[in-house]
Order: C-alpha cells, then sequence, then structure tokens
C-alpha cells in the first residue's frame, strides 16, 4: 500500500497558435489548439497514469481503479474563458491519456449481446466546463478594475521602467521578425515569436540565434510582475487566491474517508501556475520559477498519510515543467511535506471563495491589503467593526427599554389583542447541490 490517497492536479494547456492578450485589461483573443498540443496533452495524461494509476508506482493512488473511470472516484475542470477551446481540447487529450480505451469498457444487454464502446472501448470523460460568465475561480482578473489598477501601477514602476530602458536593443534587433507588432516590454512580443519559431519554417531560418531566449526572459519579467505578489494577500495573486478555494475544498473532499473523491484534475490556462509558486513561497528558494511554465506543465498536490506514529495527513507539492520529470517543491520555508492542518492555516484567509469577495477585492481604488486577514490594515477594520457592533447592540437595548416603558402607560384589557388571521407561509424553494465556487451575475460571455 502506497502513502498516497489522492491528488489535485493543475495541468497548463497544450501548443496553440498566436494568442493576444490586451497589455492593459488583458482581455483575450481568440484562438485555437493545433495536434502538437494535442500530443502533449496526452502525452501529460498518460505520465499521470504511470504515476499516480500504475500500482506498481510508489505514488500510486491507494485503491483507485486503473482502467475503468469511476466517476465518483474523479473531477475534470476545464476553463472556458481565454484560451478556453485550447484549453477544453487539452482536457479532451490528457484524458485520452490518462484513461485510455480498454475492451473492458463494454456492456452485455438483455440478450446477451456484448458490446464494446467505439475506437476499442473509448472512455467518455465527463468535464465541467467553468465559464467566467458565472464563475471566476479560473479567471479573476478580466473586468476587475482594481487588477488594471495593479497592471498600470506595474508599468509606472521603477523596476519595469528599467527592464524596459534594458531591453531597447533587443526591441530594437526584433523589429524586422514581428512584422509592424509593437516592440515595447508592455506588449510582450514572446508568444508571436515562439509561435512562429515552432509552426512557421521560413521565420524559424531566419531568427538569428538567441533572440527566442531573450524574448522569453522579458515575458516571464512581465507575467511574473502582473501575476506575482509578495504578499499572499496581494491583488497581483488574485488567479492564485480564487483557485485557492477549490485545491482548499478538494483536499477536504480527498481527506474526508466518506468522499470517493481521490483525483480532481483542473485545466486552465498559465497564470495561476504564477501566483501559486508565489503565495506557497516557492519562488524563495526557486526563483527560476517565477514566471511562465511551458505547455502541458503541471503542479500535483498530493495528499499522503503521515509516517508512523504521525496520524496527520500531509501534503507534497510537485511540478513538471512541459516534457521534464516531476520535482518536489516544499511550500511555506519547510525542508519536507507540510502538515494538511498546517496548509490550511496557512491560506485559507487569503482564498476567494464567493463572488461577494471577488467583487470586493476588484473595487475600483480599494486596497487589497484591508480584504485579508493578518494585515495590520486588517486588524485596525477588525477592530472598528466590533467597536461599531458594540455600539449597534447598544443602541438597539435603549431602544427596546424606551419601548417598554412607553408601553407601561398604557392599560391592556382583556382580549385586547387583534389577531391578523391565519399565518401565511412563503415558500420561495430550496436550492440543492450547489456547488461552493465563486459565482458572478451573468453579464458578459467570453
Amino acid at each position: 500500500m502506497t502513502d498516497v490517497l489522492g491528488v489535485l492536479v493543475i495541468a497548463r494547456n497544450g501548443d496553440r497558435d498566436e494568442f493576444y492578450q490586451d497589455p492593459k485589461t488583458y482581455e483575450p483573443q481568440f484562438t485555437e489548439s493545433t495536434p502538437l498540443g494535442a500530443v502533449e496533452s496526452f502525452q501529460l495524461g498518460a505520465f499521470l497514469r504511470s504515476v499516480y494509476l500504475n500500482p506498481s508506482s510508489p505514488s500510486y493512488i491507494t485503491n483507485m481503479k486503473p482502467d475503468l473511470v469511476n466517476t465518483h472516484e474523479v473531477r475534470f475542470l476545464a476553463k472556458a474563458g481565454g484560451e478556453g477551446p485550447v484549453i477544453f481540447d487539452s482536457a479532451i487529450a490528457l484524458l485520452q491519456g490518462l484513461f485510455p480505451p480498454t475492451p473492458k469498457n463494454k456492456i452485455t444487454l438483455a440478450n446477451e449481446t456484448t458490446v464494446v464502446a467505439p475506437l476499442g472501448g473509448y472512455q467518455y470523460v465527463p468535464i465541467e466546463t467553468v465559464e467566467p460568465g458565472n464563475d471566476r475561480t479560473l479567471e479573476p482578473w478580466t473586468d476587475c478594475p482594481a487588477f488594471q489598477d495593479h497592471i498600470s501601477r506595474v508599468y509606472a514602476s521603477p523596476e519595469f521602467k528599467e527592464k524596459a530602458k534594458s531591453a531597447q536593443p533587443f526591441f530594437g534587433a526584433i523589429r524586422d521578425y514581428v512584422f509592424g507588432r509593437p516592440t515595447t516590454l508592455e506588449n510582450a512580443i514572446y508568444d508571436y515569436m515562439n509561435t512562429q519559431l515552432v509552426h512557421n519554417k521560413t521565420f524559424a531560418h531566419r531568427l538569428p540565434p538567441t533572440l527566442i531566449e531573450q524574448a522569453r526572459g522579458f515575458a516571464d519579467f512581465h507575467e511574473n510582475a502582473i501575476f506575482g505578489s509578495k504578499d499572499i494577500g496581494g491583488i497581483g495573486n488574485l488567479a492564485g487566491r480564487t483557485i485557492l478555494h477549490l485545491i482548499l475544498d478538494s483536499l477536504q473532499r480527498i481527506a474526508f474517508n466518506g468522499d470517493p473523491l481521490q483525483f480532481l484534475l483542473v485545466e486552465t490556462s498559465y497564470h495561476p501556475f504564477i501566483s501559486l509558486f508565489h503565495m506557497l513561497e516557492i519562488t524563495k528558494n526557486y526563483p527560476e520559477l517565477a514566471g511562465f511554465p511551458d505547455y502541458a506543465s503541471a503542479i500535483a498536490l498530493e495528499l499522503r498519510r503521515g509516517p508512523a506514529p504521525e496520524d496527520r495527513d500531509f501534503l507534497r507539492v510537485k511540478f513538471r515543467n512541459g516534457t521534464e520529470n516531476f520535482e518536489t517543491y516544499h511550500v511555506f520555508g519547510h525542508k519536507a511535506d507540510i502538515p494538511l492542518t498546517e496548509f490550511f492555516y496557512r491560506s485559507e484567509n487569503y482564498a476567494i471563495s464567493s463572488y461577494k469577495q471577488w467583487a470586493a477585492t476588484c473595487q475600483d481604488g480599494l486596497q487589497d491589503d484591508y480584504l485579508h486577514i493578518g494585515s495590520q490594515n486588517g486588524a485596525t477594520t477588525t477592530i472598528m467593526a466590533a467597536c461599531a457592533a458594540v455600539l449597534f447592540v447598544g443602541m438597539f437595548a435603549l431602544g427596546k427599554f424606551i419601548k417598554r416603558s412607553r408601553a407601561k402607560k398604557y392599560v391592556r384589557l382583556p382580549d385586547d389583542e387583534v389577531s391578523p388571521g391565519p399565518c401565511t407561509h412563503h415558500n420561495y424553494g430550496t436550492l440543492h447541490n450547489v456547488r461552493s465556487t465563486v459565482v458572478v451575475p451573468n453579464t458578459r460571455a467570453d
């Protein structure tokens, strides 16, 4: 028996066409997946299968069925905003590698005829799409004024201006290779250059050496500045704070013996990777991770039983950058796996778990420091709120006392109470099986 009780995997999509995001708002434009991207995601799925669904693997998930998918044991989500079509395609390809066709996927009919699913027993695994129009878990940064203010502050910062100045020779050198596209640090031209380098033979032959590496370095700086923050509750970590709620909720489910969930996959874009690496303090010891991951990268959060005589569960965080193998990265300054209880204690106050919290965080001009527990400003706000509550209760009690005093001036006769008649109760319905997610009114759709 292995020590792995369950796993949550956050995976980035595979290769795609050029993807443009507005540098001021990060509003996305349409893009499409490629056969290369499907292969990358399929290979990631096969890799995850070899690690977690192979009974001979040291990381095999205890008692999980390796062949036929059990939809009670697994859950799969795919981001629908931004690169949505690409991400959904990547999720499909990953699942093909994770749960490949098997002749065991069959059924025997009443007439004793055995029918195997098409394509040699293809397994049709359900995927939940997360639409930013009604769920902000996987794309909280669009339509968020506070995040747009954060982007403006990043571009106006001395660090960004200094980096832009040092990048001028590079942008001058690539001007002939980007065909009129803006050559500034704000626009981060790497995505276009990388797409052309992979798919355009003429471009690949013309591009001088080292330019793509320089472009990647500047893009890493740009995205890390936008989607990372030294403060765990900072607005730059917004992408990590919304997905953190999903992480904590899923880990609770896996840890609960009465819940059959053992494997959860979240197929998404690169943005939450950057935020989570900062929030979990991984970039402090591994600064090379302060940037966006390669296509088909994955973070795995393994829930493990503790070594004897320990009766607590522990969390191990692994990261696979592109086609590399998993590497273990310790979080919050630990030198080994972190107890699950401590992981919750260190992170749960910064998770954004409702639309109300997301909307408050995104209010124009709102200082995010007031929104999370643990900051000095947050403590001050809590004290002020407590004082206001005490004052409110005092005034309420005073009002009740005055009302009773006035009532004593009237003579109450027997049976002078008037009944309003039969009491009517209105049943407005009950919500059943409502997911605990970040919900937003359906006012827009990507």
